[in-house]
């Protein structure tokens, strides 16, 4: 199965209700599937990882871009981190059956459309950059936000790859395509931000540091910080950073608090450290229980109870458990619409139905999530569960629609067929008299 891993930079690591709307779009691309979110007040900044089909996955960045443009305003924007975009930095990474070079035709697939439909500047960078300074993000972001403003549409080192040559509150796009990157945080005991840019000096590659490290000194929640991307944890692992920064740490007279990773890491890098630091030189990653475990035996039931019980996980609501009953409906009548010498594409519709409720399902969890963890009352609450019950009339919609096009009774086939034909309409309008319920309570 081919699959895209993207990782989408939102300038916004403050507002609930903003972060909650963008992480729904991309939610309800079917396909899709949000692995993590992580959000930093002080860098007010938002991180989100999501993987699927290159073209789900396509569709899904190109909706986070719009909702972001939409709803964050840099003019009004403060923040640790550098930036230039509401969304600011969004870079396809190649998983399965995918290599650099697909990744390089999605980026710049997804760029064109953001210049042409949104009206936002783009600039390509990493491995599908078409300028040989924008392959370094830092070099196409230098400035700021404010130098971008000052710079488009008068200096040739601002002109964007797609897009008009002028930029309004949402800023501009860094669209482009990577291997794995590690954005990985080390806070030091001590507040002197002076002592963290000195360490971020000595460990970055552009001034004399450790290769594919890339480094930031900054103050966040009142420690000093060294902020890092890992470009390329094989060649320069995770490990021995960290005791590059110790070591120039004690120079100073401090040293490491606690470290924090951004995002998600390859399980590989977690392998390299347990290597390094419990110096297990003929480890492998087959001698490690859960990965064999879960390559071995498949449970979906497990699984699924699983994300019910995980506290951190965006467990379904009610809503979800309906989406998924009604997808496992719709599923069905396709199969026997198909046995029983029905027309293909009216099926491939009900198909499709049913992927279009999962993904609703999915956005609908991180909604519900978001409005559960908001507070108790206020503006913010309120937007966060207008979301979830907008999520839910769309779930609604979806089944009415695609219920209208099925009939009492497939075109041909045995007793057995229309047996299991009545089982799975009957199920389908069971969900779908539950979605109803549920967007009346809703709406009380």
């Amino acid at each position: 199965m081919r699959l895209l891993e993207c990782v989408p930079n939102f300038s916004e690591g403050r507002r609930r209700e903003v972060i909650a709307a963008i992480t729904a779009s991309m939610a309800a691309v079917p396909g899709v599937k949000i692995l993590d979110r992580h959000s930093d007040a002080d860098h007010n900044r938002t991180v989100v990882t999501l993987a699927g089909p290159p073209d789900a996955v396509a569709q899904a960045a190109f909706r986070g871009i719009a909702e972001a443009a939409r709803r964050i305003d840099l003019t009004q924007h403060t923040g640790q981190h550098p930036f230039i975009g509401a969304a600011d930095v969004v870079p396809f990474v190649p998983l399965e059956d995918m290599s650099l070079d697909d990744a390089v035709a999605v980026a710049r697939q997804v760029g064109q459309q953001v210049g042409q439909r949104l009206g936002l500047p783009v600039y390509l960078y990493g491995a599908a950059a078409t300028r040989p300074e924008r392959h370094a993000l830092e070099n196409i972001r230098r400035g700021g936000y404010a130098a971008l403003r000052a710079g488009i549409g008068r200096d040739p080192r601002w002109q964007p790859d797609f897009g008009p040559a002028q930029a309004g509150p949402a800023g501009a796009v860094v669209i482009g395509a990577r291997d794995f990157l590690i954005a990985f945080n080390v806070y030091l005991t001590t507040d002197d931000v002076a002592i963290a840019r000195r360490i971020a000096r000595a460990v970055r590659h552009s001034s004399g540091g450790l290769r594919y490290v890339k480094a930031l000194g900054l103050q966040v929640g009142g420690r000093a910080q060294v902020s890092m991307n890992l470009t390329n944890f094989r060649r320069t692992p995770l490990p021995r950073v960290v005791e590059l920064i110790r070591r120039e740490a004690a120079r100073y007279g401090v040293g490491v608090h606690h470290s924090e990773l951004v995002g998600m890491i390859p399980q590989e890098a977690l392998f390299e450290a347990a290597r390094w630091y419990l110096q297990m030189d003929a480890f492998t990653a087959r001698q490690v229980l859960e990965p064999r475990l879960a390559e071995a035996f498949w449970r979906p039931g497990r699984d699924v109870l699983r994300s019910l019980s995980d506290p951190d996980a965006p467990a379904p609501a009610g809503l979800a458990l309906v989406a998924g009953q009604a997808a496992l409906a719709l599923g069905l009548l396709a199969k026997l619409w198909r046995r029983a010498a029905g027309e293909p594409a009216r099926a491939q519709a009900w198909q499709a139905a049913a992927q279009d409720v999962l993904a609703l399902a999915e956005a609908d969890a991180w909604a519900y999530n978001d409005a559960q963890r908001a507070p108790r009352s206020g503006p913010e609450r309120r937007a966060l569960w207008d979301l979830a019950r907008a999520t839910a009339q769309a779930v609604l919609d979806r089944l009415k629609a695609v219920r209208q096009d099925i009939p009492a009774r497939p075109p041909g086939g045995g007793a057995g067929l229309r047996l299991d034909w009545d089982i799975a309409l009957d199920a389908l309008d069971v969900t779908l008299a539950q979605a109803e319920r549920i967007v009346r309570f809703n709406g009380d």
